[in-house]
């Protein structure tokens, strides 16, 4: 998806394509069939991809990891999709999915699980982050001056990314670009 889109695949598009595929089919994980896991891989990706792109940029958060993107979008998409392919065979109440039963109810069922899930998820992150704003003095952030020098040393007063100054080291000219320390 992202080669279509960007014109050059990257390994970390390729990464998250891949988790996203294993989201998608957690939640119909016994309960479809190997063709409708594949099929469930497929509409995850664009759907995903998406999200991490254009979602994010949208509504403005902060997700580093693309955590809400793969597993928050990936999982409801699953189980949405776990309601329309469940096989009655393999499902504990004997209730199919809507392409092979012609029922609605399953579907119906996921869809109400998954407003649930998200009204309780939303309810306690808020009180979380009011939380947090009260024991830190009403801000999620950290300075931006102790960002730009990097969480690490700020917070644990350690190195993060022991290559960029192992080369730092090695090459005294790009000193300057490295921690303020070095200088």
């Amino acid at each position: 998806v992202e080669r279509v889109h960007t014109g050059r695949p990257t390994l970390v598009g390729a990464s998250t394509g891949l988790v996203a595929g294993l989201v998608v089919v957690t939640p119909g994980a016994g309960f479809v069939e190997p063709w409708a896991a594949l099929v469930m891989g497929l509409i995850v990706s664009p759907v995903c991809y998406l999200a991490i792109s254009h979602l994010k940029t949208k509504f403005g958060y902060d997700d580093a990891l693309d955590a809400f993107g793969c597993h928050g979008i990936g999982g409801i998409l699953g189980g949405v999709l776990t309601g329309l392919f469940c096989v009655p065979e393999l499902s504990w109440t004997n209730k199919g999915g809507l392409f092979y039963t012609g029922d609605v109810s399953l579907l119906i069922s996921q869809i109400l699980g998954i407003v649930v899930t998200v009204a309780i998820v939303l309810v306690l992150d808020l009180v979380i982050a009011a939380v947090v704003k009260a024991l830190f003095h009403g801000s999620l952030r950290v300075d931006e001056a102790d960002e730009a020098l990097g969480l690490d040393d700020f917070a644990v007063q350690t190195v993060a990314c022991v290559q960029k100054y192992a080369a730092l080291l090695f090459q005294p000219n790009l000193r300057h670009l490295g921690n303020p320390r070095l200088m």
